[in-house]
Order: C-alpha cells, then sequence, then structure tokens
C-alpha cells in the first residue's frame, strides 16, 4: 500500500497500478478524504479505460470500506453499468461527548454545545461518456437545488487525473466548499445534518427514478 500524505484524517486507501502502469486512484473507503482541489465540473469526455477502470475498483470494493448507513446506497449505484463510486463519507460530527472521529451518530440534541467539528457528506462518481451517463450526471447536479447554498457538485484534479469523468457531490456551507473539515455553530451543523438526510434521500430517489427507465 502507498501513503498518500496530503490526505488528512483518512484511513489508508487501498491503491491499484492503472492500466498505464502509474500507482493510481483509491477506492471508496470508511473515513474522510480531503479532495485536493474543488473545480467547476469539466466537461465529460471520452474515456476508453472506463469499463477496465470500474471493474478494478469494483473488484476491490467490499461493504466494510462503506460507511454503515450508505452501504446499500453505494452497492445500488454500483450496478448501473454507466457510473461507480471512487470516495464516500455519510459524515462526522466531531463535539463535546462524541468525539470519536469516525462517529456516524446524529447530533445530540442539547444546549450545552457550541461549536461542531463537521467532516462533509459527500459521494465520488466516475461517470461513462454516454447517453445513460450524461443522464446519470445532470441528475445528480440537480441535487444541488434542494439547498445551494450547502450542496455542491464539483471536480478535482486529483481525481480527474486518475479516472476522468469523476465528480463529486457534497454538502458543504459554501463558504468552506474547499475543505474537507470545518468548525460550525451548533445551530448551524443541526441545519446541516438535515440537510444531509435530504440529500441522502434524494439520492435514494434518484435510485429509483434510474430503476424505472
Amino acid at each position: 500500500m502507498v501513503k498518500l500524505d496530503f490526505w488528512k484524517t483518512a484511513e489508508q486507501p487501498l491503491l491499484n497500478e492503472d492500466l498505464t502502469g502509474e500507482t493510481a486512484s483509491a477506492i471508496v473507503w470508511r473515513g474522510i478524504a480531503q479532495l485536493k482541489t474543488f473545480i467547476e465540473p469539466k466537461e465529460i469526455a471520452e474515456n476508453p479505460l472506463y469499463q477496465a477502470q470500474r471493474h478494478r475498483t469494483l473488484d476491490s470494493l467490499s461493504d466494510s470500506m462503506i460507511d454503515t448507513p450508505i452501504i446499500e446506497l453505494i452497492n445500488c449505484f454500483n450496478k448501473f453499468p454507466y457510473c461507480f463510486t471512487l470516495q464516500s463519507c455519510y459524515v462526522h460530527f466531531v463535539c463535546s461527548g462524541q468525539m470519536d472521529s469516525h462517529n456516524l451518530e446524529p447530533l445530540p440534541v442539547t444546549d450545552t454545545i457550541a461549536r461542531v467539528e463537521y467532516r462533509l457528506a459527500y459521494i465520488c462518481f466516475c461517470i461513462e461518456n454516454s447517453i445513460a451517463g450524461k443522464g446519470m450526471l445532470e441528475a445528480l447536479k440537480g441535487i444541488t437545488a434542494l439547498d445551494p447554498e450547502n450542496i455542491q457538485i464539483c471536480s478535482s484534479e486529483w481525481f480527474w487525473k486518475r479516472h476522468i469523468n469523476t465528480y463529486a457531490l457534497q454538502v458543504e456551507p459554501d463558504r468552506f466548499k474547499r475543505k474537507d473539515s470545518v468548525i460550525l455553530h451548533y445551530k448551524e451543523a443541526l441545519h446541516i445534518e438535515t440537510v444531509r438526510n435530504k440529500f441522502f434521500a434524494r439520492l435514494d430517489g434518484l435510485l429509483t427514478d434510474a430503476k424505472d427507465r
């Protein structure tokens, strides 16, 4: 395994050799991964390596590498031939009385917490350049309309160099969209938790819509 020093708080990813022989990108694992850069979504492009990259990534994926609340969601997305997931995180709220950095519990209802460390919820997808893939990408972009101030879709140069047509959909206050963890006032953290719940519920709905097509 290769340690990537710029991932700040993630568990060490599993890495593969890609078809060019370069040590290539990580697949989904439990934990937080800092997106190297946040850039506006790039135009989808031809990727002749898509199928090989998809098979290699999914062959290495196991449920133990995914946050428990979204195992089924991730596995369902990965059944579609026109997309696959590279990384994901359900969200981690770290605060007084809830200090586990991998905690998946909801925020406690209390008046004694002033600030909360928020470690963002996101899924990073690789999309096939096809009619179905482009349809999925547009549907993912549409999820930002739930709360444009707190949900973004972006590209990341680090991912793109290893798997082109990668897009991260994330829940993060817009002013912090380039960070993987931030300190929020308790009331804002409660709002972000609500947005997170709506975010994953809408992704569930997107799966249902896609299956019905």
